[in-house]
């Protein structure tokens, strides 16, 4: 259908109603138009087409007839000049007559001939230029009409909520726009980010989507159905009744993981660390010089391993910090690398170079690390990790992408805090994914990655200052997923613990109600299309209410979510059941 005929059939009787006017320009500035309310003294909206409106209510999307184009408005204020406020009661009948004057803020043109509507002000209105409230189903249709031109229609579309309880008012966002440059929702405790999120999933399973949830609490864990599988991690807090143990192998770690999570202190113990994961790695490529799976030093000859060292497919692999090994032989491998560098040749004070020599006396310096590589191996937080005999997380990953699942939830919520095995395991997901990404296996089906609760998750670093390692695969993919067909969606509650970083790449804000000044400073940062005028709202909404922001979306939507058909399992303990006697 051409867009002609689109608006034509949307608007039969034109988009400015004369039911719908509310009043006059009387002031006119470069970013706000003042208006001369005509009902100002009416004691309630009006009812037009099935919806209410409030011709002349603070946060009213409204429509300036200007000379050359239309343009798109929100009312911020509603005020009594000095000399009407002393005359204003409780009485209804003294509200008639009232010289009350509004203030809009302009957020963008409306071509007259198509109605594409565009960020800024294309041409002043004049004073005395007419002001109507807009049309629900207009506003409700703004996502499709601030697309660029040349734009094709879409089968696609993900239906969000409404801007207001009317039913007519469905707004539909295609999801290349809410995803197409990743997404953040964002929102404090009880806003209903959770509900947002389940909507957004619910909407995507309709379509031949390819979700992946990193469930962190477990509070997805309803979702079920021949499109979901569920797989969890350790012993989750709850348990999906569809759901599968799995276990995530010792190879999706690099070098860097394990340096910062067995953290070698001092100038003897990291060096020492660094050449056992070599020699293991040289055991794991070339097992006929290894003996019990190690490389065996003490008093042992050189030439062997040097030789082996040398062959073809392994001296490019040797040192690769994504070449696997057996990390389960580290702490004795750490007592074969503490041998001194030559063996004792057989005149006095001579060296024999082609064997290494006895024990150095440098296992005291690293039993500590020792210590801790054995506790880190041993505790319960990393049992998914190196003591589970489950089925393979990353096979899973991949078994899901070319299958018939459309939504594959991942629950980290078995997985404890301990040794910051909970970051560490979700950083290591996501750097397989984009591994993944990289060799091209997402570049005909996109993938889209939901991390919950993502402030635990991006911007952090483990180990102590020796070795220091950043977690930032999910920080990668904001920078260069989107290229490889893998797109992210995070859920936060707290923006601010999110690095600027992540955030200058996220295109689509889903803001709900934020009552922290620093968290909305963080989304006015990211999102330059928002002023100080379109966050003051943010304090305000109502629950599973939320301001949609981005880079394609210029002119921001506030929309009431619809509720999702599969609750999330958010909610606290019943007191009322709990404490009563």
């Amino acid at each position: 259908m051409s867009s002609s005929k689109r608006i034509e059939a949307a608007f039969p009787r034109g988009l400015l109603r004369p039911e719908l006017f509310i009043g006059v320009l009387s002031s006119v500035s470069a970013q706000v138009v003042r208006f001369n309310v005509s009902n100002a003294g009416s004691p309630s909206g009006a009812h037009f087409l099935g919806g209410r409106y409030g011709k002349g209510e603070v946060g009213e999307f409204v429509l300036v007839e200007g000379q050359v184009n239309l343009l798109l408005g929100r009312v911020i204020e509603i005020h009594l000049p000095e000399s009407e406020r002393r005359s204003l009661d409780a009485s209804r009948s003294k509200l008639v007559g009232l010289d009350a004057i509004g203030t809009i803020q302009l957020l963008g043109s409306v071509a007259m001939d198509s109605l594409r509507v565009t960020a800024g002000v294309e041409s002043y209105p004049r004073l005395g230029d007419r002001v109507y409230a807009a049309p629900h189903n207009f506003v409700a249709d703004l996502p499709s009409l601030m697309e660029s031109e040349g734009s094709v229609e879409s089968d696609v579309l993900l239906r969000l909520g409404s801007i207001d309880v009317a039913l007519e008012s469905t707004v539909a966002i295609r999801p290349e726009k809410l995803f197409g440059r990743h997404c953040a929702i964002l929102g404090a405790t009880g806003g209903g980010k959770s509900w947002t999120t389940a909507r957004i999933i619910e909407e995507c399973l309709r379509h031949k989507a390819r979700i992946i949830l990193l469930d962190a609490t477990g509070e997805y864990r309803a979702f079920a159905g021949p499109f979901v599988r569920n797989l969890h991690l350790g012993e989750p807090v709850a348990q999906a009744a569809s759901s599968t143990a799995c276990s995530l192998p010792p190879t999706s770690f690099v070098e860097s993981d394990f340096l910062a999570l067995f953290e070698p202190a001092g100038k003897v113990q990291g060096p020492k660390l660094r050449a056992a994961i070599r020699s293991l790695r040289l055991a794991t490529l070339d097992p006929s010089v290894s003996a019990n799976g190690i490389i065996r030093k003490i008093d042992q000859a050189k030439g062997p391993i040097l030789a082996a060292e040398q062959k073809p497919g392994v001296a490019e692999k040797l040192d690769d910090p994504r070449q696997e090994f057996d990390v389960r032989k580290l702490v004795a491998q750490i007592e074969q690398e503490c041998v001194y560098p030559d063996g004792f040749g057989t005149a006095k004070g001579s060296k024999d170079t082609s064997k290494w020599g006895g024990d150095s006396g440098e296992v005291s310096y690293c039993l500590s690390l020792m210590s801790r590589i054995s506790a880190v191996l041993t505790s319960p937080s990393f049992a998914c990790v190196f003591a589970s005999s489950a089925g393979s997380l990353t096979d899973a990953i991949e078994g899901f992408v070319g299958g018939s699942h459309g939504l594959l939830r991942i629950c980290l919520s078995g997985v404890a805090y301990e040794f910051k095995a909970r970051e560490i395991v979700a950083n290591a997901v996501g750097r397989h994914l984009l591994n993944m990404a990289r060799s091209g296996m997402f570049e005909h089906k996109p993938v889209v990655v939901i991390v919950d609760e993502a402030h635990n998750f991006l911007g952090r670093q483990i180990g102590s200052e020796d070795t220091v390692a950043r977690l930032d695969a999910f920080e990668l993919i904001a920078k260069e997923g989107r290229k490889f067909g893998l797109n992210l969606c995070l859920t936060t509650q707290r923006p601010r613990d999110i690095t600027e970083g992540v955030l200058s790449q996220i295109g689509t804000l889903i803001v709900h109600r934020l009552t922290n000044d620093r968290d909305r400073e963080v989304v006015e940062r990211a999102c330059g299309e928002i002023d100080r005028s379109a966050s003051s709202f943010l304090p305000n909404l109502k629950p599973g209410e939320a301001a949609v922001i981005g880079a394609d979306f210029p002119i921001p939507l506030t929309i009431q979510v619809f509720p999702p058909g599969t609750r999330p399992k958010s909610d606290g303990p019943n007191f009322q059941e709990s404490w009563a006697i």
